[in-house]
């Protein structure tokens, strides 16, 4: 799901109220909180299972000050539509015409010659390019200039957070969420924004999440048996929440942001986290008109 600015808005609020210095989170998809917890002074772990989300983090909440420069630009840029042999991951054909597929393909490949920081920015900013190109329809693709996916790059890369140094050690990573949480000792606050349950025979992701994990020739990783995984009922999920859950016992403050979506109520997942924790709070948001759902975060103390 995109979250619009009131969604981020209404997390941020709740979290205002709230006391802490370094916060977890296990399930990051797009850095914006992250970023916006950092420039608080808050020292941020941001995990997500996902490749793509992963690298955005490091892009934007572990690096510090690190930018891409002309002369990198250069190198990614120059002669990025220019076909090779053979396409390094030609899973970018089922997204995009073969022109663009190469494009994406050499950018990807000049990317990989980059430092670690430069290299997450170059593809954070191709991944907001791809998402630019899938925004087009049959009815609206005549509307895209030919050949301006470079000129795309450079205006999204412009757009882009500034890298800002809170002098604290930010970190990035691509766990398994319970060894991630296991591992974040001295942590006040788990902010922990619940993965649309997928189940057997329900919806998959969205576009957007999907091509982006196709561009590392990386199928997502098996989460079988945890919370991510695709699950056959509600009892599952919620147990698989549960499970969580007690893997952060050891974090003094959550704060679990929920999507009512139809598969669990809020009610039912207020009586699922009473079995492990006290619920302090729960703060909603009804966002039918604009998205169709309701959101709802609960905070429970230890």
């Amino acid at each position: 799901m995109q979250f619009s600015n009131g969604w981020l808005s209404f997390e941020l609020g709740v979290l205002r109220r709230l006391k802490f210095s370094s916060a977890a989170l296990p399930f990051t998809g797009e850095p914006d909180i992250g970023v916006r917890l950092k420039h608080w002074g808050v020292r941020v772990a941001a995990n997500d299972p996902m490749v793509w989300s992963f690298t955005k983090a490091t892009a934007l909440i572990e690096n510090r000050s690190e930018h891409l420069s002309e002369e990198d630009l250069g190198r990614l840029l120059d002669d990025a539509y220019v076909p090779r042999d053979n396409f390094d991951n030609p899973a970018l054909l089922k997204w995009f015409n073969e022109i663009d597929a190469w494009w994406f393909d050499n950018l990807r490949s000049n990317a990989e010659q980059l430092e670690p920081y430069q290299r997450a920015l170059a593809l954070t900013a191709g991944m907001m390019v791809g998402d630019y190109v899938l925004s087009f329809n049959d009815q609206t693709r005549s509307l895209r200039e030919p050949f301006s996916l470079p000129k795309a790059f450079r205006l999204v890369l412009k757009s882009l957070p500034d890298t800002y140094d809170n002098t604290l050690r930010n970190l990035s990573a691509n766990q398994d969420v319970r060894n991630f949480v296991a591992e974040r000792h001295h942590t006040e606050l788990m902010f922990l924004r619940l993965p649309v349950p997928i189940t057997q025979n329900g919806a998959v992701r969205d576009q957007f999440v999907t091509w982006r994990e196709d561009f590392w020739l990386e199928l997502e990783k098996e989460r079988g048996g945890q919370l991510g995984a695709r699950v056959l009922s509600k009892q599952q999920y919620l147990g698989f929440v549960e499970d969580l859950l007690r893997t952060a016992s050891h974090i003094p403050t959550w704060a679990i942001a929920h999507t009512e979506n139809g598969f669990i109520s809020t009610d039912e997942l207020v009586e699922k986290v009473r079995s492990v924790r006290k619920v302090a709070s729960i703060y909603s948001k009804d966002f039918s008109d604009l998205l169709g759902v309701r959101a709802s975060i609960l905070v429970a103390t230890s």
